[in-house]
């Protein structure tokens, strides 16, 4: 009875993971998905459904991306709103996990650090820009400023939920074994803690693309948004479209390198699903 329960559960594990078949179909859904939209995109342009002067066909627009990275001027903004966003993102990121984990940690400190940040969250990034170009001027120390400010707060609130929410019976655990503060941080709270940071530092890196942009719309003299501006002041809408286009692949390649560093970060999750996929 008790090997045919046994084998009944396992049958259910393996009925409720996807199969390989399954998952290769997804991403092959995925890819079809975007095939369909690009289609659809320059079917309806050269058609002039759509107005090819004001959104124009996308291979006029790949063609324009092209020309722009081999001429290098698309590639040096490219660079430039990476840049921003690299320096800004590593400077809230630090702050926030240190205060967030700070604040978990020492009720105190979170007592007093919490009001303030719920105080200033809801104010958006883009009602900053004012205030930024007062402080810092043109150029780039507002960008990073804004970056920041649109990373702190979803990588500081996972932090100090991910802490929080950390089970109580592993801890006892290991302090009834003599685990000193610093073994019980780093062996039994961060790695329970992890995947809720990842996810406030995935939110925050997609959060700090679009703010980046949005300050170089308005105060900067380089970087895709800066780009952009200046395209449409020029009338010029395969340009403006080339610059969005970037925008998108380039923030969908920094999701995918953050999703891959938490995958390289927490490997006890990738083997639980091999074990679990095992029976």
């Amino acid at each position: 009875m008790a090997k045919q329960q046994m084998s009944n559960a396992r049958d259910e594990r393996r009925a409720a993971r996807p199969e390989p078949d399954a998952m290769q179909f997804s991403w092959l859904r995925g890819v079809l998905s975007v095939v369909l939209v690009a289609a659809t995109w320059e079917l309806l342009s050269r058609l002039s459904v759509l107005n090819p002067n004001i959104v124009p066909p996308l291979s006029t627009v790949v063609v324009t991306i092209v020309k722009g990275a081999a001429d290098g001027p698309l590639v040096v903004d490219a660079l430039q709103s990476v840049k921003r966003v690299a320096v800004g993102y590593t400077i809230a990121a630090t702050a926030a996990l240190c205060l967030g984990i700070l604040s978990a940690l020492c009720r105190g400190v979170g007592d007093a650090l919490r009001p303030v940040v719920d105080l200033i969250r809801p104010i958006p990034p883009i009602a900053w820009i004012p205030v930024a170009l007062l402080w810092f001027g043109f150029g780039d120390p507002p960008a990073y400023f804004l970056v920041g400010l649109g990373a702190f707060f979803p990588i500081f609130s996972n932090a100090f939920l991910g802490i929080s929410l950390v089970e109580r019976g592993p801890v006892e655990v290991a302090m009834c074994h003599g685990a000193s503060p610093r073994l019980l941080f780093l062996r039994v709270v961060l790695p329970q803690a992890l995947p809720s940071i990842f996810a406030g530092l995935q939110t925050g890196l997609g959060v700090s693309w679009m703010v980046v942009i949005t300050a170089e719309l308005v105060g900067a003299q380089s970087g895709l948004g800066y780009m952009i501006q200046v395209s449409r002041a020029q009338l010029q809408a395969e340009q403006v479209v080339a610059g969005m286009v970037v925008i998108a692949v380039i923030g969908y390649a920094l999701n995918r390198m953050m999703a891959g560093i938490a995958k390289l970060a927490m490997p006890w999750r990738q083997r639980g699903r091999e074990l679990a996929a095992t029976g």
